[in-house]
């Protein structure tokens, strides 16, 4: 089984299931990955996790602008790939995903057809899924729509974070992409087509942007901390609190929390309750309370609340936490 791979993918869940390809003995002939880009407040050229792996095991590496390049799809053709395996990359044009004889097969975190998209373990967590998983699937010319090779699922636990299901599902993709792979080189595939009328009505899994990251305190408890935990570690759930005595409203990123029932007195939402030492607890629209163990003020570290509360002095009289987006939040 010597047939010629090129893998495709950028973060550090690509580069774990190009690792795990390597292991297996799979011949991996290149890696296509994002151009280089400037990170962190320094703006230092940086390089992708996928493209970091493949120089360490000595692969050739492609960074393409544009897909449809026509030096980029002469240099890609010249590998003579049998198979191209994407994970965690962008959205090929028909050029790419239809060069190799076998063709091209994505690993998604969901179970296709729900959560089709660019953030499935981020939709998956925030709208309170009870179970997820990983799919191997056939590109087509439309988005996570192709026949499906194999599926592995994995229960969600109540306080599950995208950070925590991330890595649970690359613990169980990796392997997934490897038994792929072997299977299309050995002819053992039964593609499943994605059809059936109801899928247009599935849940589907868009981009997070900023917009998307600020807490709404009407909400139930239950459904404020689905939220918060879809966006932790990266990129924090946002919640805007009005300061009494500067007139600020501080966009302070909910890094962790957890539920918390009802107090004695009876408060609305956005209150919070805090002995300005150890713990701060903020009403939602059900009257339970969200307990806050984690949170980043804009321009710091993140910290626990006992840490930030050391040095941040909260108003329970008088402060609040809104539902309201701000545009320049960092």
């Amino acid at each position: 089984m010597n047939g010629r791979i090129v893998f495709m993918g950028t973060p550090e869940f690509a580069s774990g299931c190009l690792r795990a390809l390597l292991q297996a003995g799979l011949n991996v002939v290149a890696v296509v990955t994002m151009p280089d880009k400037p990170i962190g407040r320094g703006q230092k050229t940086g390089m992708s996790d996928v493209k970091r792996t493949a120089l360490e095991a000595g692969l050739p590496v492609l960074q393409p602008v544009k897909l449809k390049d026509p030096v980029f799809l002469a240099q890609l053709a010249a590998y003579k790939a049998d198979l191209q395996i994407v994970v965690a990359f962008r959205m090929l044009p028909q050029e790419v995903w239809s060069m190799p004889p076998l063709g091209t097969f994505n690993l998604h975190a969901s179970l296709l057809p729900l959560y089709r998209g660019a953030a499935p373990i981020q939709r998956a967590i925030w709208n309170g899924e009870r179970e997820s998983g990983v799919t191997t699937f056939l590109l087509d010319k439309d988005l996570d729509t192709g026949a499906i090779l194999f599926q592995e699922k994995i229960p969600l636990d109540e306080n599950e974070t995208a950070g925590s299901l991330h890595d649970k599902l690359l613990a169980l993709g990796a392997p997934l992409t490897v038994k792929t792979a072997q299977a299309l080189f050995e002819g053992k595939v039964n593609p499943i087509p994605q059809s059936g009328s109801d899928c247009g009505n599935l849940p589907n899994a868009p981009k997070i942007f900023k917009k998307d990251c600020f807490l709404n305190f009407n909400q139930s408890a239950r459904e404020v901390l689905q939220h918060l935990h879809a966006l932790s570690p990266y990129p924090g759930a946002i919640a805007c609190l009005h300061q009494f005595s500067s007139g600020k409203t501080l966009p302070v990123k909910l890094i962790e929390g957890v539920w918390e029932g009802p107090v004695k007195k009876s408060y609305e939402q956005g209150r919070f309750v805090s002995d300005n030492k150890h713990f701060l607890s903020i009403c939602c629209g059900d009257g339970n309370f969200v307990s806050v163990k984690k949170l980043q003020l804009p321009g710091k570290k993140q910290l626990t609340i006992s840490d930030c509360l050391r040095g941040f002095r909260v108003d329970e009289a008088r402060d609040y936490f809104s539902a309201e987006v701000i545009n320049n939040a960092e």
